[in-house]
């Protein structure tokens, strides 16, 4: 039986360098609500190289700026058009602006993009169309590891459960522990969810289909329940298992055992993460893990 599951609260801190389609329609809707004068700056053509892709957008204030069109003189000069817009008097119907990316512009893509500066208003927030997320993980542990990984899916267009047995053992945060403080459960972003449980295989049957898991929790034989309820789904994306080729080896042979066919075993990704980056600081084996997950959603 899980524990409580919770995103981000309605007063929790909301990180302004989070640049997921659905966190700046979150803070497109909050300025909304608030009665902010807003200007969005979207993609809205592109020829040849360009920074970004169409629909891309960007929010701009007078004193803030969320989101990117591109970066460079392209969005500096993007910046400055919305915020004369706002102190002059946004148009009501928006207008267009295009920028060959060439010598003019201080920039050498070769490209041109045409940005579209509409006000922040009721019709434009219902008319922003937010895409579902890029992929679905179910991330297995909460240590070191699975902090590092959390901390770059935060800016990630994906959705997450992150799971742990033991956080559901504790009465209290416990630094000992290794698990994620107070602080840091109370920053996620709205996309990703804590979920303390009981049982973490359990918790396998509720993943949605094509979902990535990730396995490395603080047991092997917790490793070794999950990965087996994993593979017994036949409708994951990506089975992934925290280890070394011995660790592979000995699972592969148990799971075999369990009644695990070999072609399901063989969809088993043990070790994790892009081989060509090397290291065993949980930051650097998070940076080659979630590029396997770019990657894979890549093919």
């Amino acid at each position: 039986m899980s524990g409580t599951a919770h995103s981000t609260a309605q007063g929790a801190p909301q990180p302004s360098d989070r640049l997921t389609p659905r966190s700046l329609h979150a803070s497109a809707s909050r300025w909304f609500a608030e009665g902010r004068a807003a200007c969005i700056v979207s993609v809205d053509a592109i020829r040849g190289s360009t920074p970004r892709d169409q629909d891309a957008r960007m929010l701009v204030v007078l004193d803030e700026v969320r989101g990117t069109v591109g970066g460079g003189h392209l969005e500096w000069r993007a910046i400055g058009l919305a915020r004369q817009a706002l102190r002059e008097g946004m148009p009501a119907e928006g207008w267009t602006h295009t920028f060959p990316l060439g010598p003019t512009l201080g920039q050498c893509c070769g490209g041109v993009v045409t940005l579209r500066f509409e006000v922040l208003s009721e019709v434009t927030l219902a008319a922003w169309q937010v895409p579902p997320p890029r992929f679905h993980v179910e991330l297995h542990g909460a240590g070191h590891v699975g902090q590092a990984i959390v901390k770059l899916l935060s800016d990630l267009d994906c959705s997450v459960r992150w799971i742990d047995e033991r956080a559901d053992d504790l009465p209290e945060w416990d630094a000992q522990a290794g698990l994620p403080d107070p602080a840091m459960l109370a920053a996620l972003p709205e996309h990703i969810t804590w979920l303390p449980t009981e049982a973490a295989e359990r918790e396998v049957a509720d993943a949605p289909a094509d979902a990535c898991h990730l396995v490395l929790t603080h047991r092997h034989d917790l490793d070794l329940k999950i990965i087996d309820a994993v593979l017994r789904r036949d409708d994951f994306r990506f089975a992934g298992l925290i280890g070394s080729q011995t660790k592979r080896a000995r699972f592969l042979h148990r799971l075999a055992e369990q009644g695990i066919e070999p072609d399901t075993l063989e969809r088993l990704t043990c070790p994790i993460g892009l081989p060509d980056i090397q290291g065993k600081e949980p930051a650097v084996i998070a940076i080659a893990v979630v590029a396997q997950l770019l990657a894979e959603h890549a093919a």
